[in-house]
């Protein structure tokens, strides 16, 4: 049997403000397989956010371990490592520097890493405009003059520079209205479809994930508290607090869900 793509084994957390000690991650355990996609969901609080920053290295671990490929990942992470583990943040606007053209912002990771050769990388900013529905005109633009979704696209195409094989998507979709928000699912679905990737998708809304995880991983204060395949959670919870999260998605109209399929197949 292959060894997971990622592995978290027994990981915790904690912060000190003052004299308090504040428990973020309380010995999470979770395997990523490559090609699956891991939702991580929770409310506000939770500490998935936390995790994800502790998988891209932003900060260590107080305690446990985590795996990339059979290899512990060191606390400051190789070039190699940043190149392979991509991130995608909740708001495109904080991460997509305002004063580089769109083109400039895309072709940074390739320089860094020495994609390609140094001529053929306006070409490959391209391609990858062209890969998340972006014409290559874009490239030519500021952030300023783009919508969110737009920058989401942008942002999404960044982390696809450096061909990762693991992306961690953190809420990508929650600062977006609901039709971009199914645009974006849509374009995640196939871009993983395409390359083979594995993503570890963070949100506080399980409705997102319904459609685009094979797993889902609920965090509560800290803790796991439930890790099932998507269909079975969502037809069996098991856990109290993974059935009041469930109770509050809301319900979809007929009208609604003939819109929704309507710009799919428009896609």
């Amino acid at each position: 049997m292959s060894k997971p793509l990622l592995s978290i084994k027994n990981v915790s957390k904690s912060f000190s403000l003052g004299d308090y000690e504040i428990q973020a991650l309380q010995q999470v355990s979770l395997d990523l397989n490559k090609g699956e996609c891991l939702a991580i969901v929770g409310e506000s609080g939770s500490g998935k956010s936390t995790l994800a920053n502790i998988i891209m290295g932003i900060y260590p671990q107080s305690d446990g371990e985590i795996s990339f490929k059979g290899s512990t990942l060191p606390s400051k992470r190789l070039l190699s490592h940043r190149k392979d583990i991509q991130f995608v943040q909740q708001n495109p606007l904080s991460s997509i520097n305002p004063s580089r053209s769109i083109g400039e912002s895309l072709r940074l990771p390739l320089d860094v890493h020495r994609i390609g050769h140094a001529n053929e990388r306006n070409n490959h900013v391209s391609e990858l405009l062209s890969e998340v529905g972006l014409t290559s005109n874009y490239s030519k633009r500021s952030p300023s003059t783009m919508s969110g979704g737009q920058l989401q696209r942008v942002a999404i195409a960044r982390a696809l520079a450096c061909a990762p094989e693991l992306v961690v998507l953190d809420e990508p979709t929650s600062s977006l209205d609901v039709l971009v928000q199914s645009r974006v699912l849509s374009l995640l679905q196939k871009l993983r479809k395409k390359r083979s990737l594995s993503f570890l998708f963070i949100t506080h809304d399980l409705a997102v994930v319904r459609n685009i995880a094979d797993y889902v991983a609920v965090f509560k204060e800290g803790k796991l508290v439930e890790l099932n395949g998507v269909n079975e959670l969502f037809s069996k919870p098991v856990h109290s607090y993974t059935k009041r999260l469930l109770s509050a998605i809301p319900v979809i109209s007929e009208d609604e869900i003939q819109l929704l399929n309507q710009i799919k197949e428009k896609e």
